[in-house]
């Protein structure tokens, strides 16, 4: 770890938290009509949207944080390059969110300064473990995405296209990090983390 890597790391969290999200994919709804949707579905969507919004800002915290403690160069740039893959996630998920006249969440800062730090740890306890942590959370961001997919009105094609490709994305970083050796974490850790995923989901879908 180095300054221009901490400086890399700090730049990134700005670009994440306060700065418009640009993404290298168009959109997986960019060429889907908008589809009538009644006030209350229109706000149930919006508040799902923003929930994955806000796994897209800690999934981007996780990557920096993983990718800045990593020891091995070929997990290193597997970590960076799915990060790059999230940041078009996130690109997509606001764009949606502004199409549905909603906000982002209140407290982004938050839950990113919280992912860093445990991407952060998760990278010092060595590649392996860091891998294994990031295999565990895609394929539980996996099935979180599962149920937005049943949640969203049936006939919000254009919210339920950015899901199903984030899904898609989702599977393959998990191959990846399996790919790259990562070891299968106990399941106390797991476990706290679908506890920490659940109260993160409650909240930012109000706040």
């Amino acid at each position: 770890m180095n300054l221009d890597n901490l400086i890399t790391a700090f730049d990134n969290s700005l670009r994440t938290v306060f700065a418009p999200a640009r993404g290298a994919r168009p959109s997986p709804a960019a060429e889907l009509p908008e589809q009538g949707l009644n006030e209350t579905e229109k706000r149930e969507a919006e508040a799902l949207m923003r929930v994955n919004h806000v796994g897209e800002v800690c999934a981007q915290a996780l990557y920096q944080g993983q990718a800045l403690t990593a020891r091995n160069p070929a997990a290193k740039a597997a970590l960076e390059e799915a990060a790059r893959e999230e940041t078009d996630h996130l690109a997509w998920c606001e764009i949606r969110i502004n199409e549905l006249g909603g906000r982002k969440s209140l407290l982004n800062p938050l839950w990113y300064a919280g992912s860093f730090a445990l991407g952060a740890t998760a990278g010092l306890l060595g590649d392996k473990w860091n891998l294994g942590f990031l295999a565990e959370t895609e394929r539980q961001v996996e099935t979180h995405l599962d149920e937005h997919l049943h949640q969203l009105p049936e006939q919000d094609a254009k919210s339920r296209a950015i899901v199903e490709q984030m899904k898609q994305d989702e599977i393959r970083h998990a191959q990846t990090a399996v790919h790259y050796g990562a070891a299968e974490l106990p399941a106390p850790v797991k476990s706290a983390m679908r506890a920490a995923s659940m109260l993160m989901k409650r909240i930012a879908h109000h706040i």
